[in-house]
């Protein structure tokens, strides 16, 4: 799923134009008045709604129940929900193809900045003013951004794979950032990745090929994230559908040890004390 976020006044105008120029279905997220967030309908790519309930979305600072009502101009709206905005987002991965948000200043999304707002995700475009921007040139931003994939997403391609029927096992691998090697270490805070561009697509890409070509392997998906990802947060994800356990497994361990050692993915280590490039520290 792609996303886009919108910052600064009028950022909440923005999500329809935009999401006119988008060809796949939408889910757009904006943050009211009064702190909580809205999820619209969502639209298909034949400019249809969707006739699906979708959840609730919630401002992340909320804990109440789920509470739905349906406006007189057709739009679902959700409040209260309780759940953290990067839940939010595992959530419609799966189902969505992009996801526009206006409204939330602190995500780490590729945002639109309209003033001079500080925000902790890639700034696309700056402008003074909401009308200065072409969408035309956003929708090009988006496409290159790089996706929000969850272990679902994987695993619903997975699943669609020609030879499903033949697939009697799907194994899945989760890597995450795990705060301490042991009790009296130093906090990890977050880690940030790097990939070298090009490269590490390729490679990626390549040992998905390989490991499919083994006997009774059928779908290799994998995804590893980029950026700023903080403690207790996903980092990589491998999926394996196969036709029976046995090479499911051995096709997920083998799948990330080649990750690990054949991808160029950088990582910088922030700890309470310090921050440092972790393949700087090994040499």
């Amino acid at each position: 799923m792609r996303t886009l976020s919108f910052v600064g006044p009028g950022a909440a105008d923005l999500l329809a134009p935009m999401s006119a120029r988008l060809d796949g279905r939408v889910a757009t997220i904006r943050r009211d008045d009064d702190g909580t967030a809205t999820r619209t309908t969502p639209r298909m790519a034949d400019g249809a709604e969707s006739a699906e309930e979708p959840d609730a979305v919630a401002d992340p600072e909320r804990s109440a129940d789920a509470a739905y009502r349906l406006t007189g101009d057709g739009e679902w709206t959700g409040a209260g929900a309780g759940e953290p905005f990067p839940d939010l987002l595992d959530r419609l991965a799966p189902t969505f193809d992009y996801a526009l948000v206006a409204g939330f200043s602190e995500l780490r999304l590729p945002t639109v900045v309209i003033g001079e707002d500080a925000v902790p995700g890639d700034v696309v475009e700056r402008v003074d003013d909401a009308s200065d921007l072409d969408f035309d040139d956003l929708v090009g931003a988006v496409e290159s951004a790089e996706p929000h994939v969850t272990l679902e997403t994987l695993v619903a391609e997975a699943k669609a794979s020609e030879d499903a029927d033949r697939a009697g096992a799907i194994a899945t691998f989760t890597g995450r950032v795990r705060a301490k090697n042991s009790p009296d270490d130093d906090r990890t805070e977050a880690l940030e990745f790097e990939k070298y561009e090009g490269v590490a697509a390729d490679r990626m890409a390549r040992i998905e090929r390989e490991l499919t070509e083994r006997e009774g392997v059928f779908d290799v998906r994998m995804h590893h994230r980029v950026g700023v990802v903080a403690d207790g947060e996903d980092i990589v994800f491998v999926v394996v559908l196969a036709g029976h356990r046995t090479e499911a497994f051995r096709t997920v361990e083998d799948g990330i040890n080649r990750l690990k050692d054949e991808v160029p993915i950088f990582k910088k280590e922030t700890t309470e004390s310090e921050e440092f490039w972790v393949h700087e520290r090994s040499e």
